[in-house]
């Protein structure tokens, strides 16, 4: 199916094939569910019989695309332009200006909401809306069809650019009601009780986003209760800072944990060093699974931190893992980006050992990205950034880190989310550092696993277990039976039956021990950590 998803009215509405407005995007993921495409279809007002949502994935052929949306006629084509998509995007505009030029293009989203000039896809649109558009985008709706809608001329009212004033939580409707019954069951559902960042971290969009706006709590929970009741397990909050309002933060965890059911798991992104006993009380009450943190980190050198506007505690930080770890069954995805303007390959290291030691479940490994409006653009001379020209604009290299040293950091980032944070080895991998230091040992072999299969991608995962076994048997000498029983053990963890065929010698009788069912309810990364977790206690 073409189509990812399409709706137009909640589910008991009556859906338009042919509609004057198309909503749409091309999601990096079937499974990824656009939040923001759904708040503008809720703020539309009248003009939601005259609309649609249609999505799509980058996977898909641009010219697919075009011929899908454009075989609905629509007179306007709202696009949510983001990092993943744009060079897909591009494509399809082109193709839908050159055989349609009428149609007017908007598009939204942080990609051209910044550094508009000189955007090939922004010379081909009619309008752009930067910022917020959840209101500004029906006005600018409303005033085009109620004019000539099949003129090429712009329309007087609105320069090309035009800037959207952040809009009032009161004012907006919510968007919960245009998630169908498919994507509570099969895809991401994404959340919000605010919006806004305080800090100023300099290669974070949110940087430029400072005023935090609660969304009124009544009226959020009022919606959280009716996704619940439609059997919403799985909740992503996508707030930049869910624990900076501590009596929100508060309320919401009490609200979820009254009303919590066997598979629900609630994601939240953290301030690592800020976790009063007030939110520890009531997270240590959450069932093992329930809870997931998203904790940015980014570095722990400080100088580095002070170059990029960072400011955090290291040792409340320290304390507030420690706790999460020790008394509650909150699993922890910590962030660390390599490539910051100061960080040398020793002082990531040495941050990356010390991570290691907290214990969070997860640990990614990002890599500095130069996204379009922020100030990381400040040290390029300095620090001899060089970006790549091309989305995600990952850097290349910098005056401490040359081009080799960072291809070998992004192989280490990409060996270290197979083997580190999916939850298939979480019992095998430390065995790659009980002989020395996480980062050195585990830089070690994700440079030995390249050179043995020249690759980083399309890895099958008994290929990638074996490999694995190798090198801790071959490489660092480790006894080959109780490494092949560490092996087995994390095996079985997926819920896999049989061992692999080089195990079988090791274990002739081996049997599976089967995970506890409700667990198989939970995103499956996570539930092969609870499970590993579960069984080695």
């Amino acid at each position: 199916m073409l189509e990812s998803h399409l709706a137009s009215v909640p589910e008991t509405g009556k859906l338009h094939l042919m509609p004057d407005i198309i909503l749409t995007t091309l999601n990096a993921k079937y499974i990824h569910a656009a939040f923001g495409l759904r708040y503008l279809f809720a703020n539309l007002g009248e003009l939601q019989p005259r609309a649609v949502i249609a999505e799509f994935d980058i996977n898909l052929r641009p010219l697919d695309i075009a011929e899908a949306l454009l075989a609905r006629e629509p007179k306007i084509i709202g696009l949510g332009i983001y990092i993943w998509n744009v060079a897909e995007s591009l494509e399809v505009i082109t193709a839908i200006k050159r055989v349609r030029p009428e149609v007017k293009i908007i598009l939204g989203g942080p990609e051209v909401s910044y550094e508009t000039e000189g955007q090939p896809i922004v010379a081909l649109a009619a309008y752009v809306i930067t910022g917020e558009a959840d209101l500004k985008f029906a006005e600018v709706c409303r005033a085009l069809l109620e004019s000539n809608p099949q003129s090429t001329i712009s329309h007087p009212q609105f320069p090309k650019i035009i800037l959207a004033e952040l809009p009032d939580f009161s004012r907006i409707a919510l968007p919960y009601d245009y998630y169908t019954t498919a994507d509570l069951a099969h895809r991401i559902v994404y959340v919000e009780a605010s919006r806004g960042c305080p800090f100023t971290c300099e290669f974070c969009l949110s940087s430029l986003d400072i005023p935090v706006r609660q969304v009124p709590l009544d009226k959020f929970l009022e919606a959280m209760q009716q996704l619940i009741d439609r059997g919403l397990k799985q909740f992503k909050f996508v707030d930049r800072t869910f624990n900076l309002n501590i009596a929100v933060s508060k309320r919401l965890l009490e609200f979820f944990l009254a009303r919590h059911q066997p598979g629900m798991f609630f994601h939240f992104e953290m301030i690592p060093d800020r976790l009063p006993a007030e939110l520890r009380e009531v997270i240590a009450k959450f069932p093992p699974g329930a809870l997931q943190f998203e904790v940015g980190i980014q570095t722990f050198n400080p100088e580095v931190g002070s170059h990029i506007s960072r400011r955090q505690n290291y040792d409340r930080l320290a304390d507030n893992f420690q706790f999460l770890r020790r008394e509650t069954s909150v699993h922890i995805h910590a962030d660390l980006i390599v490539g910051l303007p100061g960080e040398t390959l020793e002082s990531f290291a040495a941050g990356f050992d010390r991570l290691i030691a907290l214990g969070p479940q997860e640990i990614q490994v990002g890599i500095l990205k130069r996204l379009r409006g922020t100030p990381i653009i400040r040290h390029d001379a300095e620090w001899q950034m060089v970006y790549n020209a091309h989305p995600p604009y990952e850097i290349l290299q910098n005056k401490l880190l040359d081009f080799a040293t960072m291809q070998r950091l992004r192989r280490f980032a990409r060996y270290w989310d197979l083997a580190g944070n999916s939850g298939n080895f979480t019992a095998t991998t430390p065995l790659i550092w009980s002989q020395g230091k996480p980062f050195t040992n585990f830089l070690r072999f994700s440079d030995w696993l390249y050179a043995k299969i020249h690759r980083t991608d399309s890895i099958a995962l008994v290929r990638l277990a074996e490999l694995l076994y190798e090198f801790l048997t071959d490489e660092l000498k480790l006894e080959k039976l109780g490494t092949a029983e560490i092996l087995w053990q994390d095996w079985q963890s997926g819920g896999r039956r049989d061992p692999p065929e080089f195990l079988r010698e090791f274990l002739p009788d081996a049997r599976v021990s089967r995970p506890a069912s409700d667990k198989n309810l939970l995103p499956k990364r996570q539930a092969r950590h609870l499970q590993t977790q579960t069984t080695s206690r």
